[in-house]
């Protein structure tokens, strides 16, 4: 087989470049880490703050700022949103990176049962009436948490992770063709994408408007009840929405190579 040696030449210094880049990019963060720690007060200094103001902040106007009881969920998706934007985001380019490092091939344990013709989960009769009693159960349950994140202990992550356990569940049962009815290459990233632009949208919106003075405020309702809060729940719908997604893709990426 003739090798262009332009092109090899051309590949050779595009990973020298990489590769030196890398670690120019490694050694920079590493670096602005460090001298960030160094920077922190020591523990123990006489010129410490001798309490979080901000940890009183929360607690005692937590609820007439954002509306929601849970005080968890107003700090996740109020105080620090946009932190939970990135942590979103962050599974999302997790899931990216296992898709483009498997690509369309079949992982190794699926080939294996395949060729060896192991009992598959997808025709056991028993587990799918379990699952068929189980799996609206976990749907329930999973809307249940995400609804009431911003009433009682839960919110989007828990939420999603048990409507993506649901999900897997479902494709064990009755297999991948049938998951793709609802759930394919074409809708998954979709669903991630809207989930994510949903939830950018609505707090860009909120941080604007309160940025600039403005008086357009979203009603934060009656704390406790359902629709209050103003846009926690909608933004703990979109967490659910893309954590689960992110939990059922990762799954079938590292199960079956494809979605």
């Amino acid at each position: 087989m003739n090798h262009n040696p332009i092109a090899l030449r051309i590949i050779r210094r595009f990973r020298i470049t990489y590769i030196v880049i890398s670690i120019l990019v490694c050694v920079t963060m590493a670096t602005v880490l460090l001298l960030t720690v160094a920077d922190l007060p020591e523990y123990g200094k006489t010129g410490n703050p001798g309490e979080n103001e901000v940890f009183h902040r929360y607690l005692q106007d937590g609820v007439n700022e954002t509306g929601a009881v849970n005080i968890v969920a107003a700090i996740i998706l109020d105080y620090r949103a946009f932190d939970t934007l990135g942590e979103a985001i962050v599974l999302f380019m997790a899931l990216i990176a296992v898709f483009v490092l498997l690509g369309n091939e079949r992982s190794a344990v699926e080939r294996s049962v395949r060729d060896q013709g192991d009992y598959e989960l997808a025709e056991d009769q028993i587990f799918q009436t379990i699952a068929a009693v189980i799996i609206p159960c976990l749907l329930l349950f999973g809307l249940y948490i995400v609804a009431n994140g911003h009433i009682s202990a839960g919110g989007g992550f828990a939420g999603g992770a048990v409507l993506g356990a649901a999900m897997i569940m479902y494709q064990l049962a009755y297999g991948l063709e049938k998951t793709r009815r609802f759930l394919n290459s074409k809708t998954f990233p979709r669903y991630m994408v809207g989930a994510l632009m949903l939830y950018a949208c609505a707090k860009g919106f909120s941080f604007f408007t309160g940025g600039n003075h403005l008086d357009l405020k979203i009603p934060l309702g009656d704390p406790g009840s359902i629709f209050s809060a103003g846009l926690i729940l909608p933004l703990n719908a979109a967490v659910g929405l893309a954590v689960a997604c992110a939990i059922y893709g990762l799954f079938t990426l590292f199960y079956s190579g494809e979605i």
